[in-house]
């Protein structure tokens, strides 16, 4: 027997979607609940990928399918495909796994053709509705399958409009639908040296192509990459007999959300457009209309949605997003899924969902993404500068937050001036799914048109970016990058701020404030800490950071980079006397001045943690680093230090190294300098005395950390220095502390030999940013020039340095902590690369049994809540 591609709606159900998709398996499972879907049946997931396996076609068994089901779908619709006299037209829409909203293609009316279009005129009595869903079939279909530009065809349609002195699409009578789908085919012609196909089959087969292809667009791989969505999931095709919002003024379409999807007021919240199709409602053409609003004006219809609102919510026990058409009075259901939401909209849902007693406080918790938590975290507006400001227009608050930047004017300046180090305004006539990437580095995104659930209001709550949607007053010139409003003209470049909670434009720069965390974000971040097994630490170098940190939950600190510190003021001074310095004794007279400023640096972060753990790593960076490279700097440098200038460029070449990153650095130089090693001892355990001394509540427990280690043996030699000198600090001093040595496993030769070197660490920290580079054989600050080749070609579906590799740096990771507590049971687990913040990271150090994860301040709570995620899907 033959595998089974296609299914009907009617045989699917929920539980079904990594073969159906969401979109298949949620329009299977309200057909079970009785919901008035139109009939339809998909195409599955495994059949994307087989078209990928037969590089890309559709091979005969599947074809077969897609028809024999063509057929069932006639008979359950009572029509004919290519019948003028009865004809069935159906959509075509893409339905992956996971929700991609605007990130693949949909085609709408399909079926229709130069015979069927008379057939739909004289059935409906309504050539003006036949020749509209015709021209808007002509476009999708040359746009989506063929990849004509589809602004062509708004600009032929703006012409009639201009000729007729008109300014809306309603305006549009029978004849001007015909002369636009006399004008569209010709363009289509024109283009392509071939008509405008006739035959509905080919049409279907070629859209259902279409529909697997753009699984691959750049949008979607963009999408997926920032999602972390594999590329083997595949989309399904969902292919749907037609019903009509744009038959006449008793007919609509709409989109809505159970809750609002911005505050998570729990009020249905959404828009809609009577004589209208789909794609009106979120490309932002028409303004649309509040869906209270329907009440008034499809009352029938508006009861039987609001029913099934509180159905579908209670159902999937989530908020949901919906599209509906409404066709002569009639409700039809078109999608549902669990509905994207501002970060402060997700905490506030499922806190009142548990209130509700509709889910538990793990459910909820599952709920929300931990990146959406990046939103929370960021500056919003300083009070005082804002009541200076004067807005210089005002629109729809689509997606909350503060956003301050030099104004772009399309995707690719955003990503252009982004990558220099500039923070930019995405200022667009409307947004699109190929805006994606721009949309995704800009601070904040204005539009002239859409409404509050349109493309770029959608996405940016997604993203948890700022954006300001239909500011009509605005009216640009993208050609000349400008855009004016209340008289005043505004360039590329100059500064502009958005206030994403009330709309506000303004034509300069405000001031931000650092964000306030409490309510349900407390409370929800408090049901994580319950459930989570891993600690979550974070990587800071000031008391400021340490502060912050703590702040938003952090437990310790992972990583101390002592090294920081000295490049402020008079420190790098010192540390340069020190590098140039000719014997043991010069050196240490130049670290005599540097102990007292790490002294007191590592005081100032010991009271900030208030007792907390706090890992130190001791200098890791090669001598050079710290020294200048312009002539300029050298010779000043020889002047500040009074050595010969030939001098001192001896020893700048002589600490040139080829390979820096496997050069002298790490342990190395403590081996080499072993008064390095002393003198950071010293200021580690001093400064600990005297906070302890002032705090004797606290705990103090320093954790030294000997960098890139790769043989017991250089731990052993570096611990030796750390452990005689702290012992004498100790002695001398007449205190009785605790301290710890432990390393950092960064080189694959440490991980190999972790039973052996757990001999001399009490803990081990994986520094996997070194970790990845060495393991790849890859240098991080240049595989940027090269990784998009292998995203490209799918060698790589994501950046290793931003998720860990777990097939190749992953079994390091565990066969280092197998061996460690083969040699040591109690032995401290930890990791402090960048990874330490990305959830799907997380969820493998708890895999691992990790102790804890290390990231920047910011990432804590987004670390916390994926802890306590993973420590929900591993039960």
């Amino acid at each position: 027997m033959s595998k089974k591609y296609v299914y009907l709606f009617s045989e699917g159900n929920e539980t079904m979607r990594e073969l159906l998709g969401g979109k298949g398996a949620n329009l299977a499972e309200m057909m079970t609940l009785g919901m008035p879907v139109p009939y339809g049946f998909t195409v599955t997931t495994e059949a994307c990928n087989q078209y990928y396996a037969d590089e890309e076609k559709i091979n005969d068994e599947i074809r077969k399918q897609i028809f024999e089901y063509l057929m069932k779908l006639e008979e359950l619709s009572n029509k004919q495909f290519g019948d003028p006299k009865n004809p069935l037209l159906v959509s075509v829409r893409s339905g992956a796994r996971a929700s991609m909203p605007g990130m693949m293609d949909t085609i709408l009316n399909l079926g229709m053709n130069d015979e069927v279009v008379e057939g739909v005129a004289a059935l409906t009595d309504n050539p003006r509705f036949a020749y509209d869903s015709y021209r808007r079939f002509i476009q999708m279909f040359a746009d989506v399958v063929m990849g004509l530009n589809k602004a062509k065809f708004e600009e032929i349609i703006d012409e009639i409009k201009e000729k007729k002195k008109i300014k809306e699409d309603l305006d549009l009578d029978a004849e001007d639908m015909k002369e636009l789908v006399k004008r569209f085919k010709a363009f289509y012609q024109d283009c392509l040296h071939e008509d405008f196909p006739q035959d509905p089959r080919e049409q279907l087969y070629r859209a259902i192509e279409a529909v697997f292809r753009s699984w691959n667009n750049q949008r979607a791989i963009f999408y997926r990459k920032m999602n972390d969505i594999p590329s083997d999931w595949g989309t399904a095709v969902n292919v749907q007999m037609m019903v009509f919002g744009n038959m006449g003024n008793d007919c609509g379409t709409g989109v809505a959300f159970t809750r609002n999807p911005s505050t998570g007021e729990n009020k249905l919240y959404g828009e809609f457009l009577m004589n209208a199709q789909g794609e009106d409602v979120v490309a932002g053409i028409r303004t649309p209309q509040k869906i209270d609003q329907l009440k008034e004006v499809a009352p029938e219809a508006y009861e039987r949605f609001v029913e099934i609102c509180s159905i579908l919510e209670k159902h999937y026990k989530n908020m949901q997003d919906m599209e509906f058409t409404i066709e002569k009075g009639k409700l039809f259901m078109l999608q549902t899924r669990n509905g994207k939401r501002t970060a402060a909209s997700a905490l506030k849902i499922a806190c009142d969902m548990v209130d509700e007693g509709m889910i538990t406080k793990e459910e909820a918790l599952m709920m929300v993404e931990p990146k959406q938590l990046d939103s929370l975290l960021h500056p919003r507006f300083d009070d005082e500068d804002l009541k200076s400001a004067k807005p210089i227009a005002s629109a729809l608050p689509a997606s909350p937050g503060a956003a301050c930047g030099h104004i772009v004017f399309s995707a690719e300046e955003a990503i252009a001036e982004t990558a220099v180090g500039n923070k930019v305004i995405l200022v667009r006539l409307e947004t699109s799914p190929e805006d994606i990437e721009g949309m995704h580095v800009s601070e904040g995104i204005l539009t002239v048109r859409g409404g509050m659930t349109s493309h770029a209001a959608v996405v940016a709550r997604g993203m948890g970016a700022c954006c300001v949607s239909g500011c009509g007053e605005i009216k640009i010139n993208e050609e000349e990058k400008y855009f004016e409003v209340g008289g005043q003209r505004y360039n590329k470049g100059d500064y502009i701020s958005l206030d994403g909670s009330t709309g506000n434009v303004y034509g300069r720069q405000i001031k931000t404030v650092p964000a306030e965390i409490s309510g349900d974000f407390e409370r929800f971040m408090t049901w994580a800490d319950e459930v989570r097994v891993l600690k979550v630490r974070t990587n800071a170098d000031t008391p400021k950071d340490a502060q912050q940190a703590v702040k938003f939950g952090a437990e310790g600190i992972g990583l101390v980079r002592t090294e920081h510190m000295f490049f402020e003021g008079n420190r790098i001074k010192a540390v340069r006397e020190m590098i140039v310095s000719k014997t043991e004794g010069q050196r240490r007279k130049a670290l005599a001045k540097l102990l007292p400023m790490q002294r007191s640096d590592f005081e100032g972060i010991y009271e900030a943690m208030e007792g907390r753990p706090v890992t130190i790593r001791y200098l890791d960076p090669p001598l050079h680093e710290f020294l200048p490279t312009s002539s300029y700097d050298i010779t000043q440098l020889a002047k500040d230090m009074k050595i010969d200038l030939n001098e001192l460029r001896a020893v700048i070449t002589s600490l040139h190294e080829f390979n820096p990153m496997m050069g002298h650095r790490g342990c190395r130089l403590a081996i080499s300098y072993p008064e390095i090693a002393e003198m950071q001892t010293t200021a580690v355990m001093e400064a600990a005395i005297n906070v302890m001394r002032k705090h004797s509540d606290w705990t103090m427990e320093p954790e030294i950390m000997i960098p890139l280690v790769g043989d017991k043996a250089e731990l052993k030699y570096v611990k030796n220095v750390v452990v005689r000198t702290a012992d004498e600090i100790l002695a001398r001093e007449k205190v009785d502390m605790k301290y710890h040595v432990g390393t950092m496993i960064e080189i694959p030769r440490a991980a190999l030999l972790a039973d052996e070197i757990a001999k001399e660490a009490e803990f081990f920290s994986f520094g996997t940013n070194d970790l990845t580079q060495m393991t790849f054989g890859f240098s991080r600050d240049d595989a940027g020039g090269f990784l998009n080749d292998y995203y490209e070609k799918k060698i790589f579906e994501q950046d290793p340095f931003a998720r860990i590799d777990q097939k190749g740096v992953g079994k390091l990771i565990q066969l280092a902590a197998e061996g460690g507590r083969s040699t040591r049971p109690d032995i401290k687990l930890g990791i402090c690369g960048e990874h330490g913040g990305d959830p799907s990271s997380i969820e493998f150090c708890h895999r691992m049994g990790l102790t804890y994860v290390s990231c920047s301040p910011f990432r804590v709570p987004i670390a916390r809540l994926a802890a306590a995620q993973a420590a929900i899907k591993n039960r």
